[in-house]
């Protein structure tokens, strides 16, 4: 006895099937999902590494003597290209290939006689910074003694004071 009941079975197996490969495909394919919580990684490590970078060039090679960066900031605006130049090169220093993509600005915030703060770009401005960048704030005091001829309207006095280096640190 031959009839056609047996096609509706055929066709329900043929639909449950494709079901199945459609759900496990689903499936497999969500847990590679780039999710929202994972974007701030790259940026913790970003801010990590010019945190590193800032701290190791502000400590003294020679016990006693003047770290790089208090160097480069005493030098004022004429240097601040040669301490981006240097910050990025430090940046850049690590096993396997070199990150060419890392750019940098660098500012430095200082009391002015007043009182006022005054925020100076030390570092010319990179050609590529449009402000839409996802750039990271590092941030390093740096405590500096005498006259400071490279930095413009700075206080001069004998006593200690303190600037603020700020690096914005991002990729292109």
């Amino acid at each position: 006895m031959v009839n056609d009941s047996g096609q509706l079975y055929t066709m329900e197996g043929v639909a449950a099937g494709i079901i199945m490969l459609l759900t496990m495909y689903i499936v497999i394919s969500t847990t590679s999902i780039y999710t929202a919580g994972d974007t701030h990684i790259p940026d913790m490590q970003l801010e990590q590494l010019g945190s590193d970078v800032l701290a190791m060039m502000d400590t003294s090679d020679v016990n006693g003597s003047e770290s790089q960066l208090v160097g480069f900031v005493k030098g004022g605006v004429p240097s601040g290209d040669t301490l981006r130049t240097k910050f990025l090169n430090n940046c850049k220093m690590r096993a396997g290939d070199e990150d060419t993509n890392l750019r940098a600005q660098i500012y430095l915030s200082y009391r002015k006689p007043g009182g006022s703060v005054n925020t100076t770009l030390l570092s010319p401005a990179d050609p590529e910074f449009t402000g839409r960048e996802n750039a990271v704030r590092v941030t390093r005091w740096v405590q500096l003694d005498g006259i400071l001829p490279g930095i413009p309207d700075i206080e001069h006095s004998s006593r200690p004071r303190a600037v603020l280096v700020e690096v914005l640190l991002w990729r292109a």
